[in-house]
């Protein structure tokens, strides 16, 4: 040995039995603790795996003097295989422990009777309407209802149309007999207007969801009995301004963020001026365009004078659209007949949701 090696000092060992110990006691405590196989699969990892104690001590292996290697090489695999063992043991205890609970969770008594009946849910048509009544809520607005066999002076002459006017024939409404008590089976919620501004303080901003009736063929397109929403909004200083944005907003609500409208001219005879409101569909049959949603205007003087308010001070916007025409373009529903048939098949496609 050279004098320069004989002053060299010893190199230690930095494996010890005692870190080896207290790797391996932590590896198999963090496994006994483990109640899933998914937390025993997190506890391997932090206890074996890269990163872990007895991964560090096995990296300084090459540190290790010559004469040592051998001893403290049987010390680690030593510890590693206890580490592997408790592990596969406790796998084991853990996976039966879940399987077990698992059939128990899962029991089916086969000498029970069998539940034969299905789970039902109100029709979507229903559950649109209640929809579209909560985004006005949401706004501030009151919902208000109205009799569905109304009088005439509410359906019609009230909203300003004409003794003359098509509406009042025979082949347009449902009239009930006798014919001079002037009852109807109402055209629309527009009577539940009425109603509200006659017994409502002012202002008034009030939605009448509700069923209506017309001497319509059921067919693709039309039905006899049908749902609409109305709204009917009477305060100081309203404009179409105000009526437009209610109903973009309103449109969004029910068709997504980027759903859009448009207004054209147009004549009814209790608004003015008055408007056809399109919504654009872009799933519509032949290609996406815009598709008309309802009608809408501003309040025609007339009808705030039959409720007795005074036009020069109060003003006010009206719309109405179809609940039906709302699901079938949410949906690209193509024949209205499908909403009214009473097939359950209709109603469970939409699995109690809207």
């Amino acid at each position: 040995m050279s004098e320069s090696e004989s002053n060299r000092p010893a190199e230690s060992n930095p494996i010890t039995q005692e870190a080896v110990d207290v790797a391996v006691e932590a590896a198999l405590a963090a496994f006994a603790a483990a109640a899933t196989v998914a937390d025993l699969k997190v506890a391997r990892a932090q206890h074996s795996g890269e990163g872990s104690a007895i991964a560090q001590l096995n990296a300084q292996m090459r540190q290790v003097p010559k004469s040592e290697k051998a001893a403290t090489g049987k010390i680690m695999g030593q510890a590693r295989g206890r580490v592997e063992g408790a592990y596969k043991g406790r796998e084991a205890e853990v996976a039966a422990a879940e399987a077990a609970a698992q059939l128990v969770a899962e029991t089916v008594d086969v000498t029970s009777a069998p539940v034969r009946r299905r789970a039902g849910n109100r029709h979507p048509l229903a559950q649109l309407q209640d929809e579209a009544a909560d985004v006005f809520i949401g706004m501030g607005w009151e919902i208000a209802e109205g009799p569905e066999l109304e009088h005439e002076w509410f359906n019609f002459d009230a909203l300003g149309f004409d003794p003359d006017h098509p509406a009042r024939a025979m082949q347009d409404t449902f009239f009930v007999e006798p014919a001079d008590r002037h009852l109807l089976m109402r055209t629309h919620t527009s009577p539940v207007q009425i109603r509200s501004l006659l017994g409502r303080e002012l202002p008034v901003y009030v939605v009448a969801p509700g069923r209506t009736f017309r001497t319509d063929e059921l067919d693709a397109t039309h039905t006899p009995v049908f749902s609409q929403i109305e709204g009917i909004a009477i305060d100081r200083g309203l404009t179409m301004a105000h009526l437009r944005g209610t109903l973009e907003h309103f449109a969004r609500q029910m068709f997504g963020e980027e759903a859009k409208i448009r207004l054209r001219p147009n004549f009814f005879p209790f608004t003015e001026p008055s408007a056809e409101m399109d919504v654009w569909q872009p799933h519509a049959k032949g290609g996406a365009r815009w598709v008309e949603w309802g009608g809408c205007g501003m309040v025609d003087p007339k009808v705030l004078a039959a409720a007795g308010i005074d036009p020069e001070e109060f003003q006010g916007f009206a719309f109405g659209m179809g609940i039906e025409r709302t699901l079938q373009f949410r949906h690209d529903i193509n024949d209205m007949r499908d909403m009214v048939e009473g097939d359950v098949r209709f109603n469970r496609q939409f699995g109690g949701l809207v």
